[in-house]
């Protein structure tokens, strides 16, 4: 019996639907950086439908004006910027006018899955600018309040790239490794303060982030793993729904985390 056999025998899975928390983030207000499209955007509207305040970062702002024009009746803060660089980023931390409860380090980019022996120095530059100084300077600019106000969430969005060397190249795989690193240590330090790191390593996902193959000699090691484990991509509201609940008080208990959201391959 074929793979397909198999599900046909045990039956489609029902259609996920999103299911809205009325009231989970009531008087807070949160952070969310790429939030003009795919994951950002997706985790931003949810936790403004369920109450929530929350400062849509990007650096595109044409994306921004979207989706706070599309949804005028939720509490949408744009700011355009790029979250790595020191004088945007507190641009971002005044927008939440001295009260801040959460942070999602959403924003990232790829490498074109370029390995070791391709890479440049440009692609590795840019991907750890990007995809881990932003999570650092971030995080460092928001814990003051945290920790005056005795408590605060982050979530960072590794991938299934920071559990395996088998999912993108080099500079991509090194950065979201470097995620699960900060999410760990930010949890054990701050814990004892009522601070909480945690992290989401999504699978595929079906965002308008650009993943394609600039090298043969990956694509050759790697194509068939995609093809065999990889399994369905998930929406950007799968990927929202793991990040809330990490952001949100559901999660009391739970620090320095790892949640895989990849429809079972990272248990393969």
């Amino acid at each position: 019996m074929n793979a397909a056999e198999i599900q046909q025998s045990q039956g489609a899975p029902a259609p996920w639907q999103e299911r809205i928390v009325p009231g989970r983030f009531d008087g807070k207000t949160v952070i969310v950086t790429g939030a003009g499209s795919g994951i950002g955007r997706a985790t931003a509207l949810r936790i403004a439908r369920e109450g929530g305040r929350v400062v849509v970062a990007d650096i595109h702002q044409t994306r921004l004006d979207e989706v706070v024009a599309e949804h005028p009746d939720l509490a949408l803060i744009p700011v355009a910027g790029d979250a790595s660089n020191e004088d945007d980023i507190a641009r971002m931390v005044a927008a939440c006018d001295g009260i801040i409860h959460g942070l999602v380090n959403n924003a990232g980019i790829m490498d074109d899955f370029l390995p070791a022996h391709e890479v440049t120095d440009a692609v590795w530059e840019r991907v750890m600018r990007v995809n881990v100084d932003s999570v650092m300077r971030l995080t460092r600019a928001v814990l003051p309040a945290f920790l005056a106000q005795g408590g605060g969430a982050i979530v960072n969005v590794t991938s299934e790239a920071g559990l395996r060397g088998s999912c993108a190249g080099v500079a991509y795989t090194a950065s979201k490794h470097a995620l699960v690193g900060i999410t760990k240590h930010t949890a054990f330090m701050y814990g004892p303060s009522g601070v909480r790191a945690n992290a989401v390593a999504p699978g595929g996902v079906m965002t308008n982030i650009e993943a394609t193959f600039g090298s043969q000699f990956a694509m050759q090691r790697m194509a068939p793993i995609f093809q065999t484990s990889a399994g369905t991509p998930a929406s950007s509201e799968q990927i929202a729904a793991a990040i809330t609940y990490l952001l949100s008080d559901d999660s009391a208990n739970i620090n320095g985390a790892i949640l895989p959201s990849d429809g079972g391959w990272s248990a393969l």
